[in-house]
């Protein structure tokens, strides 16, 4: 019980916040230096809410060390949050079923009640996203991460949170350096024009919705 199936950075709202995500990518980075990465029983996701996040998280070099600990990007928007996790693998949720057990999520999301992230998750925790890392590296959350290591390094060496917990000056430093206005306009310049997949979609030209007198949904 207690082992973490699901650790996600996640929710468009707390991954605006660069401050969290670069810290995140620094976590990533410090541990990987140390040969951690998330443990193989841990679905790992990267969905920011916007492509900024990405853009500058890559300019940081910051994007390769989230892979190597195990964190993909999988897309943008609502994913885990509400539940859009996808499956665990077959042999973790029959191991669930079968022992009844209390697994959990660890994301950076805004709900946590019971079923919500995945129907095979009893229990969910929000997070910040440089601890989901962690919790991810540790694969449990029946853990002190003040005085328990998450793992160990090449050499055998216990590596504990503080060991990889990056300071607000290397935060903001990587913040100052590598985001700037024209991540925004280049993402958002153009938002109300629509993409060209968005701009073949034919329409009534309208300013009321012709719904469907057939539908049993809405009307």
């Amino acid at each position: 019980d207690g082992s973490v199936v699901i650790a996600a950075i996640t929710s468009c709202t707390n991954t605006s916040n660069p401050a969290v995500m670069i810290g995140a990518g620094l976590v990533a980075k410090k541990a990987a230096a140390k040969g951690l990465k998330a443990k193989p029983w841990v679905k790992t996701s990267l969905a920011p809410g916007s492509k900024v996040v990405t853009d500058y998280l890559e300019k940081s070099k910051l994007m390769d060390e989230l892979e190597k600990t195990g964190f993909y990007l999988v897309g943008y928007g609502c994913t885990t949050c509400i539940g859009n996790s996808g499956p665990l693998l077959e042999s973790i949720e029959k191991g669930i079923e079968e022992k009844d057990l209390v697994a959990a999520a660890v994301l950076s999301g805004n709900r946590n009640f019971e079923g919500r992230i995945h129907s095979h998750v009893k229990a969910s925790y929000l997070a910040s996203p440089p601890l989901v890392v962690a919790y991810a590296l540790a694969g449990t959350v029946d853990i002190d991460l003040t005085t328990q290591p998450l793992g160990q390094d090449q050499d055998g060496k216990d590596v504990f949170l503080k060991d990889i917990w990056p300071t607000s000056d290397e935060i903001n430093e990587l913040i100052a350096n590598n985001i700037d206005a024209d991540m925004f306009r280049k993402n958002y310049g153009e938002v109300f024009d629509g993409s060209a997949a968005w701009n073949a979609i034919s329409s009534a030209d309208s300013q009321l919705y012709p719904w469907s007198e057939a539908s049993t949904y809405i009307k």
